[in-house]
């Protein structure tokens, strides 16, 4: 580490030089990298749901639909509408009232409750089929061209139209996200470093850093528009703590040599031996998240621990290089820290540890029982706007139409026609359950013969018979899951092999993994934690006592959710428990890490204590200080509930962890001081 410290040192204008050579393919990869905009494409292949929408669109061509609601008094521009759809490129096919009185069938032979979702009020329904899945880029495009030409995106309901909306909006506001957290960052640095300069500098670094890291996400192949937009904030923040660390180290080599090459070497040196423990746990605590089921953890573990392992090398070359050819700036820029030296916590935190300690036992019940009871919602357009185009064209479709949750059911084609009957006759008893369509919903076999073959290919093929079965319960929803699992049980009675498929389907499939990944997400970002900190800190005691207390200010976190009354979404919940527990726990290292040092030397635990806290403290508020500023603007400023919530919580979670490392972890390290210098004594 000293020959690479050393040449870090002496080539500053060269690493400098090669870090802007290489943004050139980071931006490349950067801007190549796709941008996945529909989290249930991250449910797993082996998921029953997921086998059925590959058959949807395989063998149906329903992998994606829409339905437009459009004026049906005039049936000569309602054809013209028609034919211009059926023109869009991937438009598979297209069904209307058209269809049906093209071939001469009279509406009133139609069933009633057939005719009323495809009339009423003088508009009419268009159900169009799509080429691809709902979020391949051949669908999106048809479904754009689709709102052209109808000229209103509202009276186009589609979950694709669900992506186009996220997309366009995640677009118009990832940029601003991150100005954001710069210029709150930005504020802090300020207050927090003594030199005018040292926070562009610092933010530079950690920019290019970002970019290396957003760069290489090429190889992944995509990334989730959630890991696109929190990347950048989350990078920030956790890893500005290194560079302010390496600057310190920095300050402090300079007073004992007089070359500054030589005390930059000795800095990287020590901030190398001091950020390793710390940023192990962020890096293994993101790792953690590639556990997770639902793939969208791998997609945001991934590369959130690529931007930790960009942030430490870039903070171990780029930095100390920049810092070396600004310092006679640096030095001109010098001025007073006006971040206060907390001394009057320091002192009441060892004044009143009996008390800190009981605070502990007294809050510890309602954090965890808060943090067991908060809300959680699925559906993935609640985090939006009201007034978006794909939530008014849902509203227009249910009260207009009372379609609200349409699911699909694939049985095999040996499945026998009474069978079918009875099946459908059984769907449509339960509860919530608006109609049933399929062929045998046609009073006469022969009008159904009558209708063109395209739209019968609709409900049957070689292989499967298909079965549309109308909900009024909303996605997502309890009462709608319920149904499903009733519905699905119904089918497997007549098909083994039967198959339920559709939104509704696929978003209970997402609650139940949802549940499953938060245990396993938790238990193991846990455990590899913990088994990091045993090798970082060699003794089993402290890490306990650390964990335990990051812990607690998780619980307090979450249960601030419960105790507000406020509703989460399911990602959310999931992540930041991990993330928190990650990029907290090293202000508990800290801290321990600078008491045992002092332990050493001072008998006194009391004064060792004092003096752990007059050099930890500070750092500890000013980490804390940059998390929250990186996520607490955009908090504020949310369009997208999914990220604003991960942001708010994260904000809320930075100083939450600052103050019970600050006021419980010293309580605790006092009441257990026995018991962790024997041990590491003995070790």
């Amino acid at each position: 580490m000293k020959k690479f410290s050393k040449y870090i040192s002496e080539h500053s204008k060269l690493i400098v030089l090669l870090s802007i050579v290489l943004l050139i393919p980071a931006i490349i990869g950067f801007i190549n990298t796709k941008i996945n905009y529909d989290i249930l494409v991250y449910l797993p292949e082996s998921v029953e749901t997921i086998k059925g929408e590959n058959i949807l669109t395989d063998d149906f061509g329903l992998g994606a639909y829409a339905f437009v609601m459009t004026d049906c008094k005039n049936m000569k521009k309602l054809w013209q509408l028609i034919e211009e759809i059926k023109s869009i490129q991937g438009v598979n096919q297209v069904f209307s009232i058209v269809d049906l009185v093209d071939v001469t069938i009279p509406i009133d032979m139609l069933p009633r409750e057939i005719y009323s979702k495809i009339e009423n009020d003088d508009e009419s329904i268009i159900m169009v089929t799509f080429n691809g899945g709902t979020s391949d880029d051949e669908t999106i495009a048809a479904v754009r061209d689709l709102r052209e030409v109808v000229g209103d995106a509202s009276k186009v309901s589609s979950m694709t139209s669900l992506v186009i909306d996220t997309m366009d909006l995640s677009n118009n506001e990832i940029v601003l996200y991150v100005v954001i957290a710069v210029v709150f960052c930005l504020f802090v640095l300020e207050i927090a470093t003594d030199s005018y300069i040292i926070p562009f500098l610092l933010l530079g670094n950690i920019g290019i850093a970002i970019l290396y890291n957003m760069g290489t996400n090429l190889f992944l192949g995509s990334i989730s528009y959630i890991t696109q937009a929190i990347t950048a904030i989350l990078q920030l923040g956790v890893t500005t703590d290194f560079s302010i660390f390496l600057y310190h180290k920095y300050e402090q080599a300079k007073k004992d040599k007089k070359n500054v090459k030589e005390a930059m070497a000795e800095a990287i040196c020590e901030t190398f031996k001091s950020v390793m423990g710390s940023s192990l746990t962020t890096f293994a605590g993101f790792l953690a998240l590639c556990t997770m089921d639902l793939t969208l953890g791998t997609d945001i573990g991934l590369v959130m621990a690529k931007g930790v392992l960009c942030g430490l090398i870039c903070v171990l070359t780029l930095f100390p290089a920049l810092l070396l050819i600004f310092d006679r700036q640096i030095n001109k820029t010098k001025h007073k820290v006006l971040l206060p030296s907390f001394k009057e916590i320091q002192d009441g935190c060892i004044k009143h540890y009996k008390l800190c300690i009981l605070l502990f036992l007294i809050l510890i019940g309602p954090a965890i029982l808060g943090n067991s009871r908060y809300d959680v919602y699925y559906k993935l357009d609640k985090g939006l706007p009201s007034d978006m185009p794909f939530n008014a064209a849902n509203k227009h479709l249910a009260d207009s139409f009372s379609i609200v949750s349409p699911q699909i059911v694939l049985l095999d084609k040996s499945v026998k026609n009474e069978q079918i009957y009875q099946l459908v006759e059984q769907i449509e008893a339960l509860e919530g359950i608006e109609m049933v369509v399929s062929p045998s919903l046609v009073n006469d076999q022969n009008v159904y013969e009558l209708i063109p073959q395209d739209l019968s290919q609709i409900f049957t093929n070689d292989s499967y018979n298909l079965l549309l079965v109308l909900s009024n319960y909303e996605v997502a929803s309890d009462e709608l899951n319920d149904q499903i699992k009733v519905l699905n049980d119904l089918v497997k009675r007549y098909d083994e092999k039967g198959i339920v498929a559709g939104e509704g389907a696929l978003m209970r499939d997402l609650v139940t993994i949802a549940d499953h990944d938060f245990k396993a997400v938790n238990y193991t970002s846990l455990i590899v934690i913990f088994i990091i900190m045993i090798l970082v800190l060699k003794q089993v005691e402290l890490p306990v006592i650390l964990i335990m207390t990051i812990e607690f200010a998780i619980f307090l976190n979450m249960a601030w959710a419960y105790y507000t009354g406020v509703e989460l979404p399911f990602v959310a919940s999931i992540v930041v428990g991990t993330i928190q527990l990650g990029a907290t726990i090293d202000y508990a290292i800290l801290m321990s890490t600078k008491y045992l040092e002092e332990r050493k030397i001072n008998s006194d635990k009391t004064g060792a204590m004092r003096k752990t806290l007059r050099l930890s403290v500070p750092s500890i508020i000013t980490s804390a200080m940059c998390f929250f500023a990186a996520t607490f603007g955009v908090a504020i400023y949310k369009k997208i509930d999914i990220i604003g919530c991960i942001c708010n919580l994260l904000a809320r979670g930075s100083i939450i962890s600052m103050i019970v490392v600050i006021f419980v972890l010293p309580a605790m390290l006092l009441v257990f001081d026995k018991l962790i210098i024997k041990r590491k004594k003995e070790n």
